[in-house]
């Protein structure tokens, strides 16, 4: 694997050997010499690049379950129903486009300028925004500047997101030791489900309150009180220092004007493998984690609150697996181990399907927790490390962050659209859902290949 080898000056490619000077090892020597203690620094790390995907993922989730209740009467109300409901739905999947944009802007100042001052911004963004919106007067209040101020705050929380996963990994991987990077790679990545969990809980306890309630005021509690996480988030990374890596590239004076135009001239097929990797995580991620919500539903008529349950579940279980399986990464070929995952996927997506479709409670837990716990957990844990692993630290923020992005802008925005059209198309057939995801993880399959045949030629 890459991993295994240091990554050199501004002009190394994917292709070459990489070559350290005495000069690069007396400075990280330096470096790691005036770093706090290993172990108050590590925990300090691992917290700091969390926090932010927490915040991501519970603004995400939160605000998909509030746009179909609140936001069609309160920000888009008309005469009809159905297109207040597009016109909410459209105002949840607004941050999709920016996202790429907010990622290449922050990517670019965070191999320029630096890893921290970049996650300062775009946390701020994002919790920002989150509680703006919590705090935004409604339809009734201020006319149609409320439906145009909630898009505008929309899309400052995609450009803030689109850099945010970058930074967060960057920090957790190159602050790692080296025989650690998978598991410190895995933490930000919990963040997901950690945030599902959260947004889960807080919704539970909202849908108790009187409707009445809910509407008025009680809808707004999760959004300013996410102003709580967002402070943890700050106190925390405020605390951290700048990687070693970036530090040394800085000092060694290898840091690159154009880091973007440096990536897609010498590392155009890193950035194709990242987004082949991608594939595996996103495309399942949909079907396995929010569209079996319709389907369980709508199709083998499951209540909803069970089918919740059993996704809060398989959460919890991806949560407590991914730091595992990231550390046992550490141990053996990533690139192969992804592989491994991702043709696991393909193997098990029919007996899933015919697991699931008896209906039986059982069966849906079982499932869920087996496709979305373990299987996309396994896949989701090392997938940001092993993008890191393809581009030297002055180009790392970019390319890991374009390569990220457009995957989930290929692979994840379109999941639920795809499986519900085929679903349609087929007739309420299972099968064309299990061959999308079997698809997805196919080309992943492929982008490790080329993962490994790279490793092997800087070898």
């Amino acid at each position: 694997m890459w991993s295994d080898h240091e990554v050199g000056p501004i002009g190394y490619s994917p292709f070459t050997p990489a070559v350290r000077s005495r000069e690069e090892v007396t400075m990280t020597t330096a470096v790691d010499q005036n770093s706090p203690p290993k172990q108050q620094l590590n925990r300090r790390v691992l917290l700091g690049s969390l926090s932010g995907s927490v915040i991501e993922w519970f603004d995400f989730l939160v605000y998909g379950t509030v746009a179909a209740l609140v936001f069609n009467k309160m920000y888009f109300p008309s005469d009809n129903e159905f297109l207040s409901t597009i016109l909410a739905y459209a105002s949840f999947s607004l941050t999709f486009f920016f996202r790429p944009v907010g990622g290449v802007i922050f990517a670019h100042i965070g191999d320029r300028i630096g890893r921290k001052k970049t996650l300062f911004i775009t946390l701020m963004l994002m919790g920002g925004g989150t509680v703006a919106i919590g705090l935004l007067p409604d339809y009734n209040s201020i006319g149609i500047w409320a439906p145009i101020l909630l898009m505008f705050l929309r899309i400052l929380q995609g450009i803030g997101i689109g850099g945010e996963w970058g930074g967060a990994l960057l920090l957790a991987y190159e602050y790692a030791p080296k025989n650690q990077r998978g598991l410190y790679g895995a933490v930000p990545q919990m963040g997901i489900s950690l945030g599902m969990l959260l947004a889960a809980g807080v919704i539970s306890l909202l849908t108790l309150m009187p409707d009445e309630q809910f509407l008025t005021w009680g809808w707004r509690v999760p959004f300013v009180g996410s102003i709580i996480l967002v402070f943890i988030g700050l106190f925390i990374r405020n605390g951290l220092d700048e990687t070693p890596e970036f530090k040394r590239i800085r000092d060694s004076g290898q840091q690159v004007k154009m880091p973007l135009k440096e990536v897609l001239t010498k590392y155009w097929p890193a950035v194709l493998v990242s987004i082949g990797a991608k594939a595996a995580e996103t495309g399942p991620f949909y079907i396995f984690g929010t569209y079996i919500v319709a389907y369980a539903t709508n199709f083998l008529n499951i209540r909803d609150n069970m089918v919740l349950l059993a996704v809060a579940c398989a959460a919890l279980v991806a949560t407590i697996w991914m730091p595992l399986f990231g550390s046992f990464s550490d141990k053996v070929n990533r690139a192969a181990l992804y592989r491994i995952c991702a043709s696991a996927t393909i193997v098990l997506i029919v007996p899933y399907y015919l697991i699931l479709n008896t209906g039986e409670i059982w069966a849906l837990f079982i499932t869920t927790v087996i496709g979305f716990g373990i299987l996309w957990g396994s896949v989701n844990a090392i997938l940001g490390t092993v993008i890191a692993e393809n581009f030297a630290p002055e180009v790392r923020y970019t390319g890991a962050t374009l390569g990220y992005q457009v995957g989930a802008a290929l692979f994840g925005g379109t999941a639920p659209i795809i499986a519900a059209w085929m679903f349609e198309v087929s007739g309420g057939q299972w099968w064309p859902i299990a061959l999308y995801v079997a698809a997805c993880c196919l080309i992943s399959v492929i982008a490790s290949f080329f993962i490994q045949r790279v490793a092997h030629q800087e070898n």
